[in-house]
């Protein structure tokens, strides 16, 4: 009993709170009275918290991390940096190894890939990119340049807002940006306030208006204009589904949010070159999000579609000359054809290669277990190379990763030095 009541207090309200029932919890580690996992080398360097949009709050993300058997875990939120110092501390209290990132959509318009639908669904031109291996010293620096943006995506939230409040007001249901949306955030602290928590505030109206089942199936259908799959009226018709809010709103997340969507501008998403330099000036690793084509999402957030496989080396090209260092990609969510063929472009065009299964709703597993594979281990190795650039880098950034890398240098021989370091 008082383990579940302390992993629950992980979500509390305060950093305070959180920190202290971590505590309280390694110490049952301790003594025995809970199991300690197993580790077999798996890591993870893509998990989202409450600081985006997760059911994670930082020092819960690495508790389940832990307790997945990671050995090492990064933290990754949508224009927002402030959660790595929970993180950072979690990591520190169970003796788990962690690296520090953010997520964030960029402008691609003035680059040779306009008009193109990268690896943003919503809007063409416009790609998510990350920042790997921060130092901890420069989170200051990192959260004064992404506060600009989430100033810049609230005003553009509110405006969304006013158009799914169009199509919920008719039917009895409105959606308050203040009292509604911002209390499912960690935007008091430092966080973001994505799509995602303004889906999640009409996901919770309909099943409070509506209930589970046939009646909200039926809205969803007729009202917001959603063909829904057999799987998808299978989960909605579940009402002990434990994980029924996520599942509707991974149905609006892919079906619905292109009816209301307003696409951003140039504050909230920056053109790509000035946020790749901001990125290398701040010691991180500027990394392309790999997403491709999609025939079917695992989470059921986004409908099948085309994305950069149709012109992947001329991305490469691209992602080269404007100063990206890594590409980031997730063994769990891609065809054996697509990793191949992105492992292969990385080698020729002598990217790091990074992987993270993206974790920001419950259900998920941590663990990517093709990661064990022999093509994949090496993946592995860059989580802990950027455990260690993290720390050299901190010390002084003449000394990450990439401060002196030249074109040539044996991008493998890179990785085990600072891979060597971070263990």
């Amino acid at each position: 009993m008082e383990k579940e009541l302390l992993i629950k207090k992980l979500n509390a309200k305060t950093r305070e709170e959180r920190i202290d029932s971590l505590i309280k919890l390694k110490k049952l580690l301790g003594n025995g009275y809970i199991k300690k996992p197993v580790r077999e080398g798996y890591t993870n360097n893509h998990v989202h918290t409450k600081y985006s949009f997760s059911p994670y709050s930082p020092a819960k993300a690495v508790w389940t991390a832990y307790m997945s058997g990671l050995d090492v875990v990064g933290i990754i939120d949508h224009d927002a940096i402030n959660g790595a110092y929970e993180f950072k501390e979690a990591g520190e209290i169970l003796g788990i190894a962690t690296t520090t990132g953010f997520e964030m959509r960029t402008d691609w318009r003035k680059t040779g890939l306009n008009g193109r639908k990268i690896n943003n669904p919503d809007q063409v031109s416009n790609a998510y990119i990350s920042a790997h291996g921060l130092p901890h010293n420069k989170i200051e620096k990192a959260d004064r340049y992404l506060s600009v943006i989430r100033d810049a995506r609230q005003k553009r939230n509110r405006e969304i807002l006013k158009k799914l409040n169009g199509i919920m007001e008719p039917e009895g249901m409105s959606i308050d940006y203040d009292r509604d949306i911002i209390p499912l955030s960690y935007s008091p602290d430092g966080g973001t306030v994505t799509e995602r928590h303004l889906l999640f505030a009409a996901t919770l109206k309909l099943i409070r208006k509506l209930g589970k089942g046939n009646k909200l199936i039926g809205f969803i259908e007729k009202e917001l204009h959603i063909g829904l799959t057999q799987k998808q009226c299978a989960l909605l018709s579940d009402e002990n589904n434990g994980d029924y809010e996520y599942d509707l709103l991974n149905i609006l997340k892919g079906r619905f949010l292109e009816q209301i969507y307003i696409k951003t501008c140039l504050d909230e998403t920056p053109p790509v070159d000035k946020a790749v330099d901001f990125i290398r000036k701040a010691g991180a690793i500027p990394t392309y999000c790999y997403l491709g084509d999609v025939e079917a999402s695992p989470t059921g957030d986004k409908k099948p579609q085309k994305f950069e496989d149709g012109y992947l080396e001329e991305l490469f090209e691209e992602c080269r000359d404007i100063g990206f260092q890594a590409i980031a990609f997730m063994p769990s969510r891609n065809t054996v054809n697509q990793l191949k063929r992105v492992m292969e472009l990385c080698r020729k065009f002598n990217f790091m290669q990074i992987s993270g299964e993206d974790i920001n709703q419950p259900g998920q597993s941590f663990i990517c277990k093709e990661l064990i594979k022999p093509e994949f281990k090496h993946l592995m190795d860059s989580a802990w190379a950027l455990v260690g650039h993290e720390y050299m880098a901190g010390m002084d950034l003449s000394k990450g990763i990439f401060a002196n890398k030249q074109q040539d240098v044996d991008m493998d021989r890179l990785i085990y030095r600072y891979k060597k370091t971070g263990e």
